[in-house]
């Protein structure tokens, strides 16, 4: 209760906040509380922040770690659910909430419905396959962003962009990405960033919000038009937990519009690294190749000759076939006339003059045929005889 009831009494802050809390508590026992789960977030600590709306309202609630963890199924944006709530002030921001001790599941709310429909078209046309999908170039000489130009999402781009790689070009490509006909939109920039090919990837991005917010990337037609770029798309709409058709149709999904832009910017300081360690293999290379030459060529020098040295070469060279070929006729020349005197020797032995000197002669007949018989001459036939010295002219008297 407040203190007094004096007009001019003051109460403090949290006084105030603490007794409008003590009220709703009392007044609102625990009671079951339908509606739609949206804006889902899960703390570091486990605990799981969301809105529980409906077509007219919506309550901020809060269900603690210990609580979630007795479920047995996973919260899930969209899904209509009956929650066991506590109504109280969250002190700290003077803020009305609900504490959220169960829940049960109630159906999906009708926009989740039509997401998961959509869905499931699409991706039975093929229209999600992941064979169909690029993936963004590693080194883009340019980098286009869709998105409003009064989104936060462009700022936490720009800034990443900037502190990853300064250098690289960025083109915006400025469309509104909330309320009707933001779709339509979004799929005629992306046409007209294709058209006019100034980039090689694009980052689609969006902050979060409730799937109202976003229900604009759940659009077909968007959808279609991402498929149809030639260029690769990168989607960033929302937080971690957001998803939607436009994220199943990218070629990459980011969870953030921070971490689409960190998935298509090289770090400018890992390239500058790469390039000093391209450089310090090329100088190795280029000095084990200069080194390889060096040895070739002195290995080549060794083998080439000045040409007077060539030319000394070769005079030795025939000086020493001369001396071979000198050798050689006069070894042929001692030869033949050894095996010369050989064979006078054999034919001194074979003269008929050294026969008839030891006292043989040889018989010739009128034609000077020698006579070894005497049934080769008749009697009265002259004969010679030759002797050693001279020769004997006679007539056959008598043949025995």
């Amino acid at each position: 209760m407040l203190r007094g009831n004096n007009s001019s009494e003051s109460v403090s802050v949290s006084e105030l906040v603490r007794s409008v809390r003590d009220t709703l508590e009392r007044r609102f026992p625990l009671l079951w509380v339908r509606g739609e789960l949206s804006n889902l977030s899960q703390a570091a600590s486990g605990h799981f922040y969301f809105t529980l709306k409906d077509g007219a309202a919506q309550v901020d609630c809060v269900m603690f770690r210990s609580r979630a963890a007795a479920l047995g199924w996973e919260l899930r944006e969209g899904a209509q659910v009956e929650a066991r709530a506590l109504v109280t002030m969250y002190e700290a921001r003077g803020r009305f909430q609900l504490n959220v001790e169960a829940m049960r599941l109630g159906g999906l709310g009708p926009l989740y419905e039509r997401f998961l429909r959509l869905k499931e078209k699409l991706e039975g046309e093929g229209l999600f396959d992941p064979a169909a999908k690029r993936a963004p170039p590693q080194f883009p000489r340019a980098i286009g962003v869709v998105t409003s130009l009064q989104a936060a999402a462009l700022r936490d781009v720009l800034t990443t962009l900037a502190r990853r790689n300064r250098t690289l070009p960025v083109i915006v490509y400025p469309v509104p990405v909330q309320g009707e006909g933001a779709a339509r939109r979004i799929a005629m920039m992306l046409a007209t960033a294709n058209s006019r090919a100034e980039c090689d990837v694009l980052l689609l991005v969006r902050g979060g919000g409730s799937i109202e917010d976003l229900w604009q990337f759940n659009e077909e037609g968007l959808a279609r038009a991402i498929r149809a770029s030639r260029i690769p798309v990168v989607v960033g709409v929302g937080h971690e937990s957001d998803f939607t058709i436009a994220d199943f149709a990218a070629d990459r999904r980011a969870p953030t519009p921070t971490a689409a832009a960190e998935m298509v910017s090289p770090l400018r300081t890992e390239l500058l690294a790469r390039v000093a360690e391209c450089a310090r293999c090329l100088s190795r290379e280029g000095r084990r190749q200069l080194e390889y030459a060096m040895q070739a060529l002195d290995a080549l020098a060794k083998r080439l000759l000045h040409p007077a040295a060539r030319l000394k070469a070769s005079e030795q060279h025939l000086l020493h076939l001369a001396s071979r070929l000198a050798f050689a006729l006069t070894h042929n020349v001692q030869f033949f006339q050894s095996r010369i005197g050989r064979l006078q020797v054999a034919l001194t032995g074979l003269d008929p003059s050294r026969v008839l000197a030891r006292g043989y002669s040889i018989t010739l007949d009128a034609q000077g045929k020698v006579v070894t018989s005497s049934a080769q001459v008749r009697e009265g036939e002259r004969i010679t005889t030759r002797l050693s010295q001279g020769s004997l002219d006679s007539e056959v008297r008598l043949k025995e």
